[in-house]
Parts: structure tokens; sequence; C-alpha cells
């Protein structure tokens, strides 16, 4: 049965998640453009930003339907983060490894907010919220595999690349 208690609660984690999400874009936009030696890394960073994009819209859905909206404070704090830790790999001579072991981190920190949150749907009653819960859950799943599956081939064209004298830019 839903009541205030745990309407606030899943309205705090929507909150949080969208700001996350927000966040999520301020990393792989700037990433995606600096990306020069590894089509398949930029296709799936395009492929995700728009994934993303529509959690974010399933997400405000969800706000609207509890009578609330994103926080942009929240929003703008986590995305200026994001835009920082971008920016600060790109000093590194291995950005394309760091932006990899980076996006995998926060691809899991994603899939436990939405974890969480649904377990907060179910506790409030709010079976409607389960959908768009588990469609961006699933989204970032297979971020997450895709990172995983896709890390040694990435590794091992940045040590070709270094190896031939080649950029190793990402």
């Amino acid at each position: 049965m839903a009541d205030a208690h745990h309407d606030n609660l899943i309205i705090t984690g929507l909150k949080n998640a969208h700001a996350m999400e927000e966040q999520a874009l301020s990393i792989m936009r700037p990433q995606v453009k600096r990306i020069e030696n590894y089509p398949e890394v930029a296709r799936r960073l395009e492929l995700h930003i728009t994934e993303t994009e529509g959690q974010i819209a399933r997400l405000d859905e969800l706000l609207d339907r509890f009578g609330s909206d994103n926080s942009a404070l929240k929003d703008m704090a986590l995305s200026f983060t994001g835009s920082m830790a971008a920016m600060g790999h790109t000093m590194a001579g291995d950005e394309i490894l760091k932006n990899s072991f980076a996006n995998f981190a926060f691809e899991h920190f994603e899939i436990a907010a939405y974890k969480s949150l649904l377990v907060l749907a179910e506790l409030g009653g709010h079976g409607q919220a389960t959908a768009a819960l588990q469609a961006n859950l699933k989204e970032e799943e297979s971020m997450a595999r895709w990172l995983d599956d896709n890390l040694r081939g990435v590794t091992t064209r940045f040590a070709a690349l270094k190896e031939s004298g080649e950029t190793a830019k990402v």
C-alpha cells in the first residue's frame, strides 16, 4: 500500500537517478567527441547516450506521476562532477583505458541504483513504476556487459597503437 513515507523514498530515489543519468551524459558526451582510434567504443557510447536520454525521459514521466520533478540542483552538481571526471582523464596517456574503467564502474553504480529503486517501488506499492525502472536497468546491464566483453579488445588495441608508435588517442 502506498503511503507518504514510501512516496518520499521513491521520489528521492527517482530524483537521484535523474541526476545520475545527467551525470552519465556529462561523462559520455565529451568522451565520444574525443575518440579517434576506437570506432566501436564511439558507436556504443553514442547508442548509450541515446538510451540514457530515453532513461531520463522515463524518469521524468515517473516523477510527473508522483507530482514531482527532477532536482535541478542535483542534476547540475552531478553533471559538473561528471564533466570534471571526464576532463581529468583527457590528460592521461591511457585515457581510453581510464574511461573504460570509469564507465564500467559507473554502469554498475547505475545498476545498483535501479535495483534499489525497484525494491522501493515494490515496498511502496508502486507497480506502475516497475516497467520503466526495469527498462532502464536492462539498458544499464547491457552497457556494463558490453564494456566487460570489450575491455580486452580495447586494451589490446591501445597496447598495439602504443607499441607501433602511433597515437593511442582515444
